[in-house]
This record gives C-alpha cells, sequence and structure tokens, in this order.
C-alpha cells in the first residue's frame, strides 16, 4: 500500500449501486491515483427498487433505470466482465476474459443475484423468470403485458408480494405461493405479516401459505405448478421470487471470511479473513458484506437494503484514504420502504433482533398504525403502515437504546396502551424467500486445522 493513501491503484469489483457510490465517494475524498470499476453486467450502475414496481407496471422501461453519477468518478470501466478469482498476497483481481489486475486496495461489492428455481430444466421453461436484472424486469414486463391468464409467483417476501400487487393493479390473475404461515412473515414477524395476508387477498392474489411447489410443468412453455398439498396451479408465467445468493463464489480460494451468508468484515468495513484476521487493503460494501452492529448485540448483520449499500459504500471509501485514526464505523441504523397493494410499508432497525412487539400507534383493523419492536426490554425496531412520519421518532429510539415497550410521545398522538406479544420471528429455513435483513453470526462454513 503506498504512503500517500490518496494515490495508487484502487480497484472496485461490483458495478452496481454500492460501487458507483463508492467511486464517486473516493473521488470526492482527494483520492487521484488509478480508479478501476469491475462489473460483470454489459450496463453502467442502473437502479433495482424500480424494476418490482414501475417497470412492471410500464411506467417506466428498464432501460431508463440508470443510475445518476453525482460526479464524474474518472474511472475505468470494465463492464461485462466477470471477476474470477483474488489472490490477496500478490494483490491482483482476475478476470474471466484471462487478464489479471492489481491493486493497492480493493472494493469488495458484488452484491447478489436472484436464487433460481432449484430444478435446471424446469427452470428453462418459457415463461419461468427471476427478478434481479434489467433483462429479467424487461421480459417479465412483457410477458405481463400481453395478458396472460395467470401469474404465479412462488415466494412472499418482499419482492414477490410487489410482482404480485403490480399484477392485481394490472388486472392479471395471480397466485402467491409461501411455506411460511403468512407473506414477508420473514422480515416483520407473526403480527404484521397477518394483515399482508389480509391485503393481499382482499386485493384478489390467491394466496397459498403452508405449501410449497414441488414441481413445474410445461413442454418448453410453462403451464402450471403442482404444490405439496396435491393441488395444481395452471398460469402462463412463473416468477421464482425465492431470495438472493451472495456473489461470493469467486473468493473461494481467497482465504477471506465469504460464504453463503456474505464476506464478514469489521464496522470499518475491512474484510476479515478466515481465520478472523482483519485485513488492511480489502474492503467490503453493499448486499455482500456482513458486518457487526453494536446496538443489534454485535451480530453480523446482512442487508439487502438501497440505503444500506449507499451508506456503507461511503464509509468504506473514507476508511481506504484515510489513516487509522480518522478512520470511522459504519453504524447507521437499517431502514427499509415498499409499496404495495396501495400501503407504503417503511421500517428502521432489524425487525428480527426481537423477542416482543406492540402496536405503538394506530391499528391493524384502520391499516394504518406503527408497530415497535423489542429486544430483552429495549426498542429494536419499528414499522409503520402509511405512517411514515413516526420514523424518526422510532430511530431515535432505537439510537437511544430506549426501554420497550416506548414511551408516550410519537409525533401525531399518544401511544397506545397495548400490551406486548411475541414478535413471532420464524426460522427462516422455514419459508419460501430469503429475508432481506439477516441476523447471521459467523458459522464457518467448514472446520480449521492449524499447523
Amino acid at each position: 500500500m503506498p504512503g500517500d493513501l490518496t494515490d495508487g491503484r484502487i480497484v472496485i469489483v461490483g458495478a452496481s449501486l454500492a460501487g458507483l457510490r463508492a467511486a464517486e465517494a473516493l473521488r470526492e475524498k482527494g483520492f487521484t491515483g488509478s480508479l478501476t470499476v469491475v462489473g460483470d453486467e454489459p450496463h453502467p450502475p442502473y437502479d433495482r427498487p424500480p424494476l418490482s414496481k414501475q417497470v412492471l407496471l410500464g411506467r417506466a422501461t428498464a432501460d431508463t433505470t440508470e443510475l445518476p453519477m453525482r460526479r464524474d468518478p474518472e474511472a475505468e470501466w470494465r463492464l461485462g466482465v466477470r471477476a474470477t478469482g483474488l489472490d490477496p498476497l500478490a494483490k491482483r483481481v482476475t478476470l474471466d476474459d484471462g487478464e489479471s489486475l492489481p491493486y493497492d486496495r480493493l472494493l469488495i461489492a458484488t452484491g447478489t443475484r436472484a436464487r433460481p428455481w432449484p430444478n435446471p430444466e424446469e427452470a428453462a421453461l418459457d415463461g419461468v423468470f427471476t427478478l434481479r436484472t434489467r433483462e429479467d424486469a424487461a421480459g417479465l414486463a412483457e410477458r405481463m403485458a400481453a395478458g396472460p391468464r395467470r401469474v404465479l409467483v412462488i415466494g412472499g417476501g418482499f419482492t414477490g408480494s410487489e410482482i404480485a400487487s403490480a399484477c392485481r393493479e394490472l388486472g392479471l390473475d395471480v397466485t402467491v405461493t409461501e411455506r411460511g404461515p403468512a407473506p414477508l412473515v420473514g422480515a416483520l414477524g407473526g403480527t404484521l405479516s397477518k394483515l399482508a395476508a389480509v391485503m393481499q387477498r382482499n386485493h384478489g392474489v390467491d394466496l397459498r401459505t403452508g405449501v410449497t411447489v414441488t414441481a413445474l410443468r410445461g413442454n418448453g412453455s410453462f403451464t402450471g405448478a403442482e404444490l405439496s398439498d396435491g393441488s395444481r396451479v395452471d398460469a402462463d408465467v412463473c416468477v421464482a421470487a425465492l431470495g438472493a445468493i451472495r456473489n461470493v463464489e469467486w473468493l473461494a480460494d481467497s482465504g477471506l471470511a465469504a460464504g453463503p451468508r456474505g464476506i464478514a468484515c469489521d464496522a470499518g468495513c475491512r474484510a476479515f479473513n478466515m481465520y478472523g484476521i482483519v485485513t488492511d487493503d480489502i474492503f467490503v460494501a453493499g448486499d455482500v458484506s456482513r458486518f457487526p452492529h453494536p446496538l443489534f448485540g454485535y451480530q453480523m448483520l446482512s442487508l439487502e437494503h438501497w440505503g444500506n449499500a449507499v451508506e456503507q459504500a461511503e464509509v468504506a471509501a473514507h476508511n481506504m484514504v484515510s489513516p487509522g485514526p480518522l478512520r470511522r464505523p459504519h453504524l447507521a441504523i437499517p431502514t427499509f420502504w415498499s409499496t404495495q397493494f396501495g400501503l407504503n410499508i417503511k421500517s428502521v432497525g432489524v425487525p428480527t433482533f426481537s423477542d416482543h412487539v406492540v402496536i405503538a400507534q394506530g391499528s391493524l383493523e384502520a391499516r394504518r398504525l406503527a408497530m415497535a419492536y423489542g429486544y430483552q426490554g429495549r426498542v429494536t425496531a419499528a414499522v409503520t403502515v402509511d405512517m411514515a412520519k413516526s420514523l424518526d421518532y422510532y430511530r431515535h429510539l432505537i439510537e437511544t437504546a430506549a426501554p420497550f415497550p416506548p414511551p408516550p410521545g410519537a409525533q401525531d398522538r399518544a401511544i397506545a396502551a397495548d400490551i406486548p406479544i411475541p414478535s413471532d420471528v420464524p426460522d427462516p429455513k422455514g419459508l419460501s424467500h430469503g429475508p432481506t435483513v439477516a441476523l447471521t453470526g459467523y458459522l464457518p462454513d467448514r472446520r480449521l486445522t492449524v499447523v
């Protein structure tokens, strides 16, 4: 590593939101050296949230979702090229075109990809989709605009629920299957997931819970699916919304603490190696990272959140060009939002890090509420439904480790004296969809022998 941290060679692997924002931040913080950004997709960085919302509804096309640049990062963009290996000793990243890139500091921001339907033959049927890339969204939007007789969505997480919402808004019949007891239960717990189930059914969704899809049927083209309860769904389009896979396979021989749950790093975004020793020249940001947070028991958080990618990328960029005493931690409170079935759902904190919940404002019946989550007597999260202006109040409670149940003082009305009930957060293994927030700890993928 050069003595002058504002000079040298920095390589960013990952050309999506976190990679772009980190490149911009590096230049803003005075980095004048060589900057290379590697991305496996052929497109410049683009925004993914509109893909399951505006694009599916026909209000925007997939090729108009490009992310605006705050400034020109003056980088060499290597797009449509995949990283295949990392040698931390030689400080080189290997690419699938045979080239290897030298670096002084490396930022890994490779994000995630959609988990495909597990049977490759069935997944290859015409009409079977995942939703992650611009191409996915363009293809699915075209099929939905053609007016299929029914759409089958496998997985009741946020992506699956937003796809189902778009289908109903377009007047399409849609069936959602979820192995868990309700949609969104993995993210919001049992109480709010009941509201999500009611809203889907009230909007005409054929919601099947407690079941799995055992097989996709079709002769070249998808025609329907068999369910574990013996029933069949006839449909023309199927979307596998089964969660995400962290893009870490290329790091298998790197010696980093990288596995299915992501790449472990410290609060300053520095990657750990497989022995738990922090590196000083390899940084991690975005969906592929796992990092400790003091407000959540120092558990390792994995977040598939737009805001986290931006904030963590800026912290990583700052620390890459700053000496040790000037480095800062990534301690932002996780936030997330979703619009579906006419509801605006926003969360702050980590709802799955909870043992009890209380409806602090509003009510399930009114479908307008704020729910506070607590763990061992302190507030750890809040979720609002069409009550977003209260979110900052709950953010303050989380940041100050306020007691749970929370005291009165929300902005628009006094908190109701509801009795806390168990948050009923299920084991993610029992769900069709993967959680967008995961408390992962660190479970090594293989045991180590110290020689």
